[in-house]
């Protein structure tokens, strides 16, 4: 049964004792806790129930969203690209910007000859190679485009050109588990036991895969419009065959699991797929309490984290169910022996006997939260610095480069400003690999039918550009742009 904070979405009112309204919560695993804890006699913040109470939406998403997807054949028609060319920035529309990493930025684009809208991610290749990041972005890629389910964000193209590296892939419009943390949505037992079981699945899966995901924690997770969980961000996922370890230090410092510090310190073998369930404990406990299990930031040294996890113990709501107690002290055990780290350990869990696994997996589950799918879950101002503070906004690119071929083109054969840079960009232009799912689904469906050819194509549709040549294997830049270990 949803509560009436779930079923109205992340519209939620203040609670006692918050920052004004005015005033931007800090973002992130080091922000301050998403819910401060109530005062004696008094309740966590719920979603109000007057519809009249309800702030305007900042942005019509599901009327644009349908204007958007509903073109007129009068119009114009849609464009027909060449089946043997290579998907490239031509063949997309690009729509908002919806949200921004370190060194990536991520936008809400649709394909302008099936108008599917899709999520893409792109990455400036200077930056990356400036922060040593080629290689993790490789690695990314690399995973990837050999992954594919129904509770991971999967991806569908990419695609380079001169300047940024590109990801399309699933668009989801329920937003992360951060962005409705921060708005104080207050999670029922429910929805986060079947957030838990989902990402079982996806766990399980890609441990199939021999894969660590290795950085599971809120911003991570995106629902879709029904409120489903589903995982995203592989950027320091390794891949780990078996009876190989890991060993690096990798992940967000508040969500990594204690064998990780220690064979940091102390060395020894390693740790393996148990991390990543310590991480979806530690996500479950911040989801219910509205804080994290233990107070870890960032710039905690990793010694004193050893000693911490020796000393504290996780204390635990009397007001929470036993079967919720008891999952979580599974999944919160130091001891990655004792921890449960499989779906078998998971299938067999007391309090999760009644799931019906099958009809879970095929999302047939009716989550206890759904997004309110009148307003986008994102903050409103990546669309604003996007149009007037980027120096190299997305929607001049084609402007952008045409000016740059012509500069370069003009320039005598003399070296650039820069040889190890132009070395990278030139090693990052021949080894990175162009992915295209629809491609490889077509050619797997004997009873799909064959793509128009290009002399079908609308004179008046954007023609695409240049495509990218396809190469089989995927070099990490080699001693030109080095980064440290799995």
């Amino acid at each position: 049964m949803r509560s009436g904070a779930e079923r109205r979405g992340s519209s939620a009112s203040a609670p006692p004792g918050s920052p004004p309204s005015g005033r931007a919560r800090p973002a992130g695993p080091d922000a301050p806790p998403a819910l401060q804890p109530p005062a004696a006699g008094q309740p966590r913040a719920r979603d109000s129930g007057d519809a009249r109470a309800q702030p305007r939406p900042l942005f019509a998403w599901s009327k644009w969203k349908k204007r958007m997807s509903s073109v007129s054949a009068a119009a114009a028609r849609r464009p027909v690209f060449d089946d043997k060319e290579d998907v490239n920035f031509d063949h997309f529309q690009i729509l908002r910007a919806i949200g921004k990493g370190s060194f990536g930025k991520v936008c809400i684009v649709q394909k302008r000859d099936t108008e599917k809208m899709y999520a893409m991610k792109y990455m400036n290749k200077q930056q990356c190679i400036e922060r040593d990041e080629v290689r993790n972005v490789f690695r990314e890629l690399e995973i990837l485009q050999g992954v594919e389910h129904v509770f991971l964000v999967n991806l569908w193209y990419s695609f380079q050109d001169e300047e940024d590296m590109f990801m399309v892939v699933d668009l989801l419009l329920g937003g992360d588990l951060r962005y409705h943390l921060q708005q104080n949505v207050q999670f029922s037992e429910d929805t986060v036991r079947l957030y838990i079981c989902e990402l079982a699945l996806a766990l399980d899966y890609l441990r199939s895969q021999h894969i660590i995901h290795r950085d599971v924690k809120p911003d991570n997770i995106l629902l879709d419009e029904q409120g489903h969980a589903h995982l995203t961000d592989f950027n320091v996922a390794t891949i780990i065959k078996d009876g190989e370890r890991a060993t690096a230090l990798a992940g967000t410092k508040p969500y990594m699991a204690p064998e990780i510090f220690q064979s940091f310190v102390n060395g020894g073998t390693g740790y393996s797929f148990e991390v990543d369930w310590w991480s979806v404990g530690v996500m479950a406990y911040e989801l219910l309490r509205g804080w994290r299990p233990y107070d870890i930031h960032s710039s905690n040294a990793v010694e004193s984290l050893v000693q911490l996890f020796s000393t504290m113990s996780v204390q635990y709501i009397p007001s929470w169910s036993k079967g919720m107690v008891a999952l979580l002290r599974k999944l919160l055990t130091v001891n990655p022996k004792h921890r449960v780290s499989s779906l078998q350990d998971m299938q067999a869990a007391p309090s999760l006997a009644d799931v019906l696994w099958d009809d879970l997996s095929t999302k047939k589950v009716e989550p206890g939260f759904v997004p309110n799918k009148g307003r986008l879950h994102c903050d409103p101002t990546f669309e604003l610095e996007e149009m007037i503070l980027e120096s190299r906004p997305l929607h001049k690119k084609k402007k952008r480069l045409a000016k740059n071929r012509s500069r370069e083109s003009s320039r005598d054969g003399s070296q650039t400003e820069n040889d190890y840079l132009q070395d990278c960009l030139d090693a990052i232009q021949q080894d990175f690999v162009v992915f295209n799912r629809e491609k490889l689904k077509r050619g797997q469906d004997p009873t799909s039918e064959p793509q128009p050819t290009p002399e079908a194509r609308d004179t008046d549709g954007e023609a695409s550009a240049d495509g990218e040549e396809v190469h089989s294997a995927l070099p990490m830049c080699g001693s030109i742009c080095p980064s440290g270990s799995s």
